[in-house]
Order: structure tokens, then C-alpha cells, then sequence
């Protein structure tokens, strides 16, 4: 039993869906080799029952001799015994091949997203990977899952084919030339097939990525009214898809009807032959009842042969979209050489806008633009879509320090984390370093676990729906708080609690990080006024460094930004 998921997944071959899914086979051959000798043992038994189905009515029934009756008889239930370990056997190694390829995907795509980081995002639509856990992966297991199948089909047909032309050359031929005539009679139908569902599946990656955008700005919709337009916008997306999807269906049916319909043709004219071969006296009855058993087996390879290829063909087109993702690399990769880390405890410096964070003290960066501080924060922790030599660690660049090493010692969290679904404690604590308790207790988060019954142990719900908006922004922090990294970059932490708590919290983020280099981008006076030192930023730049106190007396244009006279005076000249 193999135990899943895997420790590691390993390195794909990403450069074509093919290398992909051939990658996956050699990576599980074991299980793959295994189900496909139980689906030819499978098969086969199911191929030579005819042939001991004659003999039978030959030797048995129309010699009217009993030994030789039970015989065959004995002789069939043992192979419908093999029969049945063999299709149990298939049927086992069959989802275990499935649930293998479909974990290691999985497992890539996500070690994908980690390694991308920030990247991500931008890069590719949310939808687009959502598509790939919720659709991409159960087209990829299918083509492992068939695999057995068609290998016994292989198998079967030429044994069925060997067995015809022993007895019948005319009606050996006719198989043996006709079934694959009958496969190369649906293949026209798989490529435009390949082609619509290739687009579905672009279709329904935007689908997802616009279902995401609207659950996700739900609240902000209600609050502008916009529901209604999303709504329409949503409906439009949907339809196409759906056209899309009928679009599909209708080439599917084709080819689904084609399986029937061109088997069964075929298994009429090889009886009518065998019939006339019986009244010619040229086969015997049992012969050709047992023709009859054939031409009726050999629809089922039939179908499992135009079955691989239709799962290969939605397999290879699920295989390019975790190619495209894989392909995908971050925006700042590890320099050729390292530098030297620098000293724990070191200064952080931004030479573009001109902070100095100094190690150990709590500091806060305001803006007259408050997207000046959100790009700030990416830069310090190395998120920005552009890296460069801008942002220095007790002088050395963070664009020469490996990745691994940047993540582990400065953390940002800003106002899109979320949560992922599963444990609320494992959500929280995702380093197992401790200290939830405290961490909560800044957040000022004691309430929340009031008002749910299995404390750390409850389920949270995708992107943490089960709480409220500030509930959400207290956990988080409480997660970046738990990290407790050497620097702490926090964004607008508390733009969704009221003013007591938000003092609750600032004055416990004080003691909590004492010692620790914390950055807090904020305009909120309660949160300014509990902080060691303010940088004002002014058109890009810092302006002045003080306390929030000093600030206000030397500096209007920071009163303005703090006390949201700029935003007033904005709104009075409207109105003018």
C-alpha cells in the first residue's frame, strides 16, 4: 500500500504535457506494470471464455457426453474465479494509480506556489489554479486509471484475433483488420474534440477566477451596491461556458454513440458470417456460438481502446495547464553567489525611499499616499514584482541573500492573508514554534473564542469565511505574531477593529515584539502613538522621523495625513 502523500513528489518533466504525463508513469511504473497484468489477466479470461463456451456445447452437449460437460464446465467457473481476483486486482491498482498521479500533482502545484511566493498572482488567475485541484486532476488520474484497461484490450484482441484464425481464416481477417478500421473511423472526432475542450477549460479557469473575486469582495459589493452588476457579469461568464461545455457534449456524444453503433454493426456482420460458415458446415455450433461471444467481447476492447484515447486527449490538455503553472518561475531567484547573512539584530534600510529601521524598536511608516506604503512593505520583504538592490540588511542587499533565508528572517503580512481551510490552531501556529496563547492575547482575539465551541480544534472554513472581517484581521496578525520572526512587517493591521481594541493592541504589540524589529505601515493615531518612532513618507520619500507626538507639532502635512484633514479638504472642494 503505497502512503500518500508522498514524502517528496519529485522534479517534473514540465517542457510538454506529453514529458508530463510520462514523467508521472515512470515515477509510479511499479502499480502501473502490476494493473496492467491484472487488467490482460482480466481480459484474457474474459476472451478464451467463448472458445471453452464452444468446446463445451461441441464435446459436451452435442456428443452428449457428460464427463466431457462437466469438464468444460469445471473448466469455465475456474476462469470466471481468475476472472473475478483479476478485475478486483485491476480495480485496485487502478485508484491507487489514479490517487497517486493526482497527489503528486497536487504536491507539485503546491510546492509551485510556495516556491512562487508573491509571484503567483501575478503571474496566473486564482481560477486558473483552483481549476487545476477541482478539474486538472481527476483527467490526469483517469488517463493512469485506463491505462490497465487498454493494455488488456491490447492483449485480448490479439488474442481473440490468434484464436479466429485458427478456425476461420475468412472470419480471423474480418476481426483481425475490422476492429482497428472501426478505431480509425472515430479519430477524426478527437481532435476537434481535444481543441473545445481545451477552451472549456480555459473558460471555466476565468469562471473560477471570477467566482473567487466576487465571494471574496462580497461585502464590499453589498456596501456599494455593485451586486447586482457582478451578478450579470457572472451570469454572461457562465452561459459561455456552459456553450462551451454543450459544445463539448455534443462531440462526446458522437464519439459515445460511435462506440455503440460501430461495434455493434460490426458484431453483426461477424455473426451473420459465422452463420453462414455453420450452415456451410465449415464451423460446428459450438463454434459458432462461441464466434457469437467474441464478436460480443470485442466491443469491450473496442470502447476501451476510443476510451484511452478520449481520456488521453482531456489528460494531455489538464497536462498543459500544470505545465503552464510549473513553467512559472519567481521573480527573484537566488543570486549565482551568496553574501555573506548579516549579524542578527541588523539595521534595515531602504535606500530608495530613504527609511532606516533601526534593529529592535517599533516602527511605524505613514504616507500621503497609502499605496506608497503598501509597495514599501513588498519591497522589504522581497514580494515586490521588481527586485533590486534598494532594501539592505545591516548593508547587504536582500536581492544577494538566498530566498529561504529573506522569508525566514523577515515576514510581511499584509491585508490580503487569509487562511487556508482545515484546524484553526494548525493555522495559526504554522511554524510549531508556540507562544499562541501570548500571540492571541495581543491580537486581543480572547473574544472570538467565546463565541465557537471547539477553540483551537475548529474548522475554518475557505479563506476563513467563518469569521468576520476584524475577527480575520486579528487571527492573522495573532499567525504573524506566532512566526515571531527577527523582523515583522505588518500592513494596516488594525483597519477593521474598533478603537478599543485597536489600543488593546497597540500598546500589547509593544511588549510582545520588544526587542524584535517590527514595521507597521498605519495612518490610525492610536497605533502611531504606541510606536517607538514614525517615518513620514512624501512623495516617495521620507520626510521626517520622530515620535507620532513630535510629528504632529513640526510637521502640518503629517497632522493632515494622521488626522484626515487631507481627505476633508478633498471632499470640500467636490462639493465646491
Amino acid at each position: 500500500m503505497r502512503k500518500l502523500p508522498l514524502d517528496h513528489p519529485g522534479t517534473a518533466d514540465h517542457r510538454s504535457p506529453g514529458r508530463y504525463l510520462w514523467w508521472l508513469a515512470k515515477g509510479q511504473w511499479h502499480t502501473l506494470l502490476l494493473g496492467m497484468v491484472f487488467g490482460i489477466i482480466w481480459m484474457s479470461t474474459q476472451a478464451v471464455m467463448p472458445f471453452v463456451l464452444g468446446r463445451a456445447i461441441d464435446l459436451g452437449v452435442a456428443d452428449k457426453d457428460a464427463a466431457e460437460l462437466l469438464k468444460w464446465a469445471g473448466l469455465l467457473f475456474a476462469i470466471g474465479l481468475v476472472q473475478a481476483v483479476a478485475g478486483i486486482m485491476r480495480h485496485r491498482f487502478a485508484v491507487t494509480n489514479w490517487l497517486t498521479s493526482a497527489y503528486r500533482t497536487v504536491q507539485l502545484v503546491g510546492r509551485q506556489a510556495v516556491h512562487l511566493g508573491g509571484t503567483l498572482p501575478r503571474k496566473v488567475s486564482t481560477g486558473e489554479v483552483v481549476a487545476i485541484g477541482t478539474n486538472d486532476l481527476s483527467h490526469i488520474g483517469n488517463v493512469m486509471d485506463v491505462t490497465a484497461r487498454f493494455a488488456g484490450a491490447i492483449v485480448s484482441f490479439l488474442l481473440v484475433s490468434v484464436i479466429l484464425l485458427s478456425t476461420s481464416m475468412t472470419l480471423g481477417l474480418v476481426v483481425l483488420l475490422g476492429v482497428p478500421a472501426l478505431t480509425l473511423l472515430i479519430g477524426p472526432i478527437l481532435s476537434p474534440l481535444q481543441r473545445r475542450s481545451a477552451h472549456q477549460r480555459h473558460l471555466m479557469g476565468e469562471l473560477s477566477n471570477t467566482a473567487s473575486d466576487i465571494v471574496s469582495g462580497l461585502r464590499v459589493l453589498r456596501g456599494i451596491g455593485g451586486e447586482q452588476v457582478f451578478h450579470d457579469r457572472y451570469r454572461r461568464e457562465s452561459q459561455t461556458t456552459r456553450r462551451a461545455g454543450v459544445d463539448v457534449a455534443r462531440l462526446q456524444s458522437v464519439l459515445d454513440a460511435l462506440q455503440v453503433f460501430l461495434p455493434g454493426v460490426f458484431v453483426v456482420l461477424v455473426v451473420w458470417l459465422g452463420a453462414r460458415s455453420a450452415v456451410a458446415g465449415d464451423i460446428t455450433a459450438g463454434e459458432l456460438v462461441a464466434f457469437y461471444g467474441y464478436s460480443a467481447f470485442l466491443m469491450i476492447p473496442l470502447r476501451t481502446a476510443t476510451e484511452y484515447a478520449n481520456k488521453l486527449i482531456r489528460g494531455r490538455v489538464a497536462a498543459q495547464r500544470v505545465c503552464r503553472v510549473m513553467e512559472l518561475t519567481p521573480d527573484h531567484t537566488d543570486p549565482e553567489l551568496l553574501a555573506p547573512s548579516p549579524p542578527v539584530g541588523s539595521d534595515l534600510h531602504d535606500v530608495r525611499t530613504g527609511l532606516h529601521v533601526r534593529a529592535g524598536l517599533l516602527t511605524a511608516v505613514v504616507a500621503d499616499q497609502p499605496d506608497e506604503t503598501a509597495a514599501l512593505a513588498d519591497r522589504l520583504g522581497l514580494c515586490a514584482a521588481v527586485v533590486d538592490d534598494d532594501v539592505r540588511l545591516g548593508g547587504v542587499p536582500l536581492s544577494t541573500l538566498s530566498r529561504a533565508e529573506v522569508r525566514e528572517r523577515i515576514v510581511v503580512s499584509d491585508t490580503g492573508a487569509t487562511f487556508f481551510s482545515g484546524r484553526l490552531g494548525d493555522g495559526l501556529d504554522v511554524r510549531g514554534r508556540g507562544g499562541l496563547e501570548r500571540a492571541l492575547d495581543t491580537a486581543s482575539a480572547d473574544d472570538i473564542f467565546d463565541a465557537i465551541d471547539d477553540g483551537l480544534d475548529t474548522i475554518v472554513a475557505e479563506r476563513g469565511r467563518t469569521f468576520s472581517g476584524g475577527q480575520r484581521q486579528r487571527l492573522i496578525l495573532a499567525r504573524a505574531l506566532t512566526s515571531d520572526p527577527e523582523i515583522l512587517v505588518l500592513v494596516e493591521p488594525t483597519s477593521a477593529v474598533d478603537a478599543h481594541t485597536e489600543a488593546r493592541i497597540a500598546s500589547r504589540l509593544r511588549a510582545q515584539r520588544a526587542g524584535r524589529t517590527t514595521v507597521v505601515t498605519s495612518s490610525s493615531p492610536l497605533m502611531l502613538d504606541a510606536v517607538d518612532e514614525v517615518a513620514f513618507l512624501r512623495g516617495g520619500r521620507v520626510a521626517a522621523v520622530g515620535t507620532h507626538a513630535d510629528l504632529l507639532d513640526r510637521e502640518p502635512a503629517y497632522r493632515a495625513v494622521v488626522t484626515r484633514e487631507v481627505g476633508l479638504d478633498q471632499r470640500e472642494g467636490a462639493l465646491r
